[in-house]
């Protein structure tokens, strides 16, 4: 699933393609929205919440959707051959005259009212990268179950919006405990919290979630995806288990010396 600030680029690339603009194209390839008629209706905004993405438009509707694993947004110049995969991949289409957004693999689109966003969004936690972002409610929230695993509870998107498996994985390493660690034992669990908000907000605008400071793709981030390669801190081999219960279980990657279990 991606991260919050891979849906925050999303939601800007589809604010800046059709807001202002009237639709001339509304095609919703979702069964129960297969006669919902879009066009003429003008585009307000597209905001991201968490991993929401809500694409408000006049008359108080809202369009939706969720990307999940595999959903991805492509914006086109309206007349440019779509490039982004199969027409059966396709679920959703907002035209303009300027511009076509096409969403590939969505797994979620949904219609309602604006008003009633609230019953879609109003169980998560503060948003890492919203106007709403609190860090006391979310150190209050993480700190609810002090039981829970450290690598879970921010995982949990009622605790706080926008983290996904890599800044999971990558807080962890950088508290310096086990994702599997309780979250009433891990030290310092408010530095998690403004590490987490500061992380995001830096890479809200560029891609590879960045955590070790440097761009480079193979250099971007210190244990996430780097299975049995030496820790760039201190060399030791990185090892991988899993977190939660099947089917919803996470690969989760951890130094065992520079994560130890106590």
């Amino acid at each position: 699933m991606p991260e919050g600030d891979s849906v925050f680029r999303t939601a800007a690339q589809l604010h800046e393609a059709l807001a202002g603009d009237v639709l001339a194209v509304s095609d919703l390839r979702v069964p129960s929205l297969a006669t919902s008629d879009l066009t003429g209706r003008r585009v307000l905004q597209t905001v991201a919440r968490g991993k929401h993405l809500l694409t408000r438009l006049e008359g108080d509707l809202t369009l939706h959707t969720h990307l999940r694993m595999e959903g991805r947004w492509a914006v086109y110049r309206t007349g440019e051959r779509w490039t982004g995969g199969p027409g059966w991949q396709i679920r959703a289409v907002l035209g303009t005259a300027r511009n076509t957004a096409v969403g590939y693999r969505l797994q979620v689109v949904d219609l309602l009212p604006t008003s009633e966003e609230p019953t879609i969004v109003g169980h998560l936690g503060p948003d890492l990268l919203g106007p709403d972002w609190d860090a006391e409610e979310a150190l209050r929230r993480l700190s609810a179950d002090p039981a829970r695993p450290l690598g879970l509870a921010l995982l949990d998107q009622r605790n706080l919006a926008g983290v996904g498996n890599v800044y999971a994985n990558e807080l962890s390493f950088l508290a310096r405990v086990p994702p599997w660690r309780p979250v009433g034992e891990v030290p310092g669990l408010e530095k998690v919290v403004d590490t987490a908000h500061r992380l995001l907000t830096l890479n809200r605008l560029r891609t590879g979630h960045v955590t070790t400071g440097e761009t480079r793709a193979d250099r971007r981030n210190w244990v996430y995806g780097r299975a049995r390669q030496p820790c760039r801190r201190c060399g030791t081999r990185i090892l991988t288990s899993s977190l939660g219960t099947p089917p919803k279980d996470r690969v989760i990657y951890f130094c065992p010396n520079c994560q130890p279990e106590r």
